[in-house]
């Protein structure tokens, strides 16, 4: 289905420390389909950096250790929003890769403003798309950007095809070099599908957030005359930790800031918390028999699943991008995958 490289890589480095690892996992590399680019499997998002909705557990300093950490250990590809942090998610990334002198590829979106006295709303109108892609350059310092996202549908009805004729004309124009949709039903990535050259869905996927399993994923790869699935555009899929609830850190008891939107996320109170805080559990004796996180776990099984070209961890410090990248090892254990998936049919939310 996929093209597949791996590199393995070699940090040793005086600002970064590394508890005593000196080689790093082996990366893997999947082509995305329509493109010449191949991505390692994980990718770094960077919500968290923006500085909101997240917390406060977590410095600038944090963050920056993180990416060059993500760097040395060949992720090659960064997800950022002009959301995050109001574009200082942006600043932050840029600033890294310039003082790494680092050509990773940067995923950003488009759409998105702040409405006065309302939650952010998307304006699709071709006029929005082109100011808000020539802001994002100018805050990422790059000439053009490598793949530009929808950050989720249109909120004013602008017709799908005018924001696709818009978006393909700043590939015409070189801002850009490809685009992609993130948050889109079925029903719209067909009609997406019809009008643009898409390369990329961004979907939400973990082990109890499946609903790409449903449709979703047969329009990113249907069935051609043989029987045969095949990959019509790429998934990078988001939400791999659950929002940090597969790692298993936060119990029943846990307390999230009035800064973190995670306090009113219904997914860790109530029947529904304690339902998957027992799932997370019974994975505990499996990730202590292959000496890896939970954090691993979640994201390997990503990594493996049919459709899925490469996965996003949303990290705020070094060593957590560390233990996320050890799932590289774990992808092609079929066993292991069955047990899994045995304790999620029992356990997890559908």
């Amino acid at each position: 289905m996929y093209s597949v490289r791996k590199m393995c890589c070699v940090f040793v480095s005086p600002t970064l420390p590394t508890t005593g690892v000196q080689r790093a996992d082996c990366m893997e590399y999947r082509e995305l389909p329509g493109t010449n680019i191949r991505l390692s499997v994980i990718g770094f998002g960077c919500w968290a950096a923006g500085g909101q909705h997240w917390g406060n557990d977590a410095s600038q300093d944090d963050f920056r250790a993180a990416i060059s950490q993500a760097l040395a250990l060949g992720i090659n590809w960064f997800d950022t929003a002009p959301l995050y942090g109001h574009g200082q998610a942006d600043t932050l990334l840029a600033d890294v890769l310039r003082t790494e002198h680092s050509d990773a590829f940067v995923v950003t979106k488009v759409g998105v403003r702040n409405a006065e006295g309302s939650r952010p709303v998307s304006d699709l109108s071709p006029a929005h798309i082109v100011s808000d892609t020539e802001a994002s350059l100018k805050r990422l310092r790059l000439e053009t950007i490598p793949l530009l996202l929808v950050h989720w549908p249109c909120d004013f009805g602008t017709p799908i095809c005018e924001s696709m004729t818009a978006l393909e004309s700043l590939k015409l124009s070189g801002k850009i070099r490809h685009y992609g949709v993130c948050n889109y039903p079925p029903v719209l990535l067909e009609q997406v599908l019809q009008c643009g050259n898409p390369v990329a869905l961004q979907t939400p996927y973990s082990m109890i957030r499946r609903e790409f399993e449903q449709q979703l994923r047969d329009v990113c790869m249907p069935k051609g005359a043989d029987g045969w699935p095949r990959q019509k555009i790429g998934v990078l899929a988001y939400e791999t930790l659950c929002r940090g609830l597969l790692t298993g850190k936060y119990g029943p008891d846990h307390r999230f800031g009035a800064n973190d939107l995670r306090a009113h996320d219904g997914r860790f109170s109530g029947d529904w918390a304690r339902k998957n805080l027992t799932f997370v559990d019974s994975l505990r004796p499996i990730a202590n028999k292959l000496n890896v996180s939970l954090a691993a776990l979640a994201v390997g099984w990503v990594c493996q699943m049919p459709g899925v070209t490469a996965a996003l961890v949303g990290v705020k410090r070094p060593e957590q991008i560390r233990e996320c990248v050890k799932s590289i090892n774990l992808i092609s254990f079929t066993e292991l995958w069955h047990a899994i998936d045995r304790r999620i049919r029992r356990y997890a939310s559908p």
